[in-house]
């Protein structure tokens, strides 16, 4: 039995493997049967004992070189090449911890104007919205009825002034007398009486004007404070009742304060951090704050923590935190919604990698680790907040740990790797090519 199937024991199988197999394969034409001593009797081929071996022969070693060539060659796949990949080794080394918080800018000093007499707006003599200066006129209340107050309050102080001096001088004549018994220690004692009641005029009358030159002098309103003033709340004509009606608001801009909500979840586990010696902490009172405006500029001026409120708001289980900053050039406005980063805390045993090897997933984010094994190991992170081109890494990664920084697109878990330092290819170069030989 030969490799394809042939039984060369048998003739007439090797007759009908012949018959089948063309012509030129074994060099007999269909019409030149003489030439090889083979005859047609009853439906198969004969011939003689010599030329029937030499067939068997041919066939056979046709058969033997057919099977051959269907036989995969030993040794002909080539071996898999294990994928490279390149990967930085985890270790800590203390980072600034610095987190960011939305914060709104308000004014460190926002100061309401209202009259402080009642009586007809007579001008408003500011421009809105506009720098206005310690003292600057704001507004003119009509002062015609307060001079007239100031005018009686003096008129009082002349009569009491008067009485005073008629007293003291009954007083100076009765006494000389009281000791010649020319009248009663009653009469002495009313003229002292009088005296005493005429100077209490005297203090009243005085203390009317004090109050009427008040009014007088607040018919004309100043600005109490450097800063941006609003628009007015009422025009000439109106009557203002004082204490009540808010004329205007003028905002201190320089410096500003702002204002940022801190969550309850953050403060607790900041607390943990600081106990546990994870973070270093200066003192709240000597944190600093950067701020980043809206469109991603940078404010050119550090600020200050000067207030944490001693408690959460109910509100939104948050706790406000106050920084102060200079503000000269009126970039800071009240209202602005900026970005705050709270500088002074220092991560002490912080994990850094590239951002690079940071791969997202429906589950989250994970990198790839190279075992002890040599092989991939997918491994779910957490991480927190950029540094440059790093990802600061909260949870999944120890020290020690091999993590794949290039070459993600080759590998998958399980999957065994030759791992390299990050940077360097880990390949030999390829051989120039030999100069022609012509």
């Amino acid at each position: 039995m030969t490799g394809n199937g042939i039984n060369v024991s048998s003739s007439a199988s090797i007759r009908r493997h012949l018959m089948k197999m063309p012509a030129p394969l074994w060099g007999a034409r269909p019409d030149d049967r003489s030439s090889y001593g083979l005859c047609m009797v009853h439906g198969t081929w004969r011939g003689t004992r010599k030329m029937r071996a030499a067939l068997i022969t041919v066939a056979i070693g046709g058969a033997l070189m057919l099977t051959a060539g269907c036989k995969p060659e030993a040794g002909s796949m080539p071996a898999q090449r294990i994928p490279q990949v390149e990967v930085i080794t985890v270790v800590t080394q203390p980072v600034p911890d610095e987190p960011e918080f939305i914060g709104q800018a308000e004014a460190s000093r926002p100061v309401e104007i209202r009259s402080q007499v009642t009586g007809i707006l007579k001008a408003v003599l500011y421009g809105e919205g506009r720098d206005v200066k310690k003292g600057d006129h704001l507004y003119q209340i009509d002062p015609v009825p307060f001079q007239a107050a100031v005018a009686a309050a003096k008129a009082k102080i002349a009569q009491a002034e008067a009485r005073l001096i008629q007293a003291t001088q009954d007083v100076a004549r009765l006494k000389p007398l009281l000791a010649e018994q020319a009248v009663s220690q009653k009469d002495v004692d009313d003229a002292v009486a009088q005296e005493l009641a005429a100077r209490a005029q005297l203090e009243a009358a005085q203390a009317e004007l004090v109050k009427a030159q008040f009014d007088l002098d607040n018919t004309l309103i100043t600005a109490p404070i450097n800063g941006l003033i609003e628009r007015s709340r009422f025009y000439e004509g109106r009557l203002v009742s004082a204490q009540t009606d808010l004329l205007t608001v003028i905002h201190q801009v320089d410096p500003m304060y702002v204002v940022v909500s801190v969550p309850e979840t953050f403060i607790l586990k900041r607390k943990r951090d600081i106990e546990a010696k994870r973070i270093q902490h200066p003192g709240v009172y000597k944190l600093r704050g950067v701020l980043t405006l809206m469109d991603d500029t940078v404010y050119p001026q550090e600020g200050v923590l000067d207030l944490l409120e001693p408690g959460l708001r109910t509100e939104t289980g948050a706790r406000e935190v106050r920084m102060t900053f200079p503000n000269p050039n009126r970039t800071l406005l009240p209202g602005q919604f900026v970005k705050v980063r709270i500088k002074g805390d220092v991560k002490s045993e912080a994990i850094l990698i590239p951002q690079r090897a940071v791969l997202h997933s429906p589950a989250g984010q994970f990198v790839f680790v190279v075992n002890n094994e040599e092989k991939i190991e997918m491994r779910p992170v957490v991480v927190s907040d950029w540094k440059g081109t790093q990802w600061l890494i909260e949870e999944g990664l120890q020290v020690g740990d091999r993590v794949v920084v290039n070459g993600q697109m080759k590998i998958a878990p399980g999957v065994l790797v030759k791992a390299v330092p990050f940077g360097s290819s880990g390949e030999a170069p390829a051989p120039a090519a030999a100069p022609s030989q012509n």
